[in-house]
């Protein structure tokens, strides 16, 4: 079964560094890019950032821009989130997700294969 597997989650404390994995089993080479969203308890899943598997274009919500990465290793199918400075506001489930189309958007409609998700708790 194809799959899309998060990893890296954990505890830290504000203003902390943490980098989430996600690989994808079922990659193909029409496949467009990959994204991260989150949900935050008692909230809508949030679009994060995504990058594009060709040239590594890379895209971020207001809310992370500046402080979190994302990068790629097409080798390994494999999308990195680098999380740095963070906030207990970003404590969340991170999910991977895998656009339908060729783009990237801010709507998880957009998205037909999702992780597990990973958890992210910023406190301290």
């Amino acid at each position: 079964q194809v799959r899309l597997v998060e990893s890296g989650g954990g505890s830290v404390q504000p203003g902390d560094s943490l980098r989430l994995s996600c690989v994808d089993s079922g990659r193909t080479s029409s496949d467009y890019g990959m994204a991260w969203f989150r949900q935050a308890p008692g909230k809508d899943r949030e679009f994060v950032g995504g990058i594009t598997w060709i040239g590594g274009a890379s895209m971020f919500a207001n809310s992370v821009r500046g402080r979190f990465a994302i990068s790629r290793d097409n080798a390994s199918n494999t999308v990195y989130l680098q999380m740095n400075s963070v906030l207990p506001t970003d404590t969340a489930v991170y999910y991977c997700a895998h656009p339908r189309r060729g783009f990237i958007g801010a709507d998880s409609k957009d998205y037909d294969r999702w992780g597990q998700g990973t958890q992210v708790t910023v406190s301290s």
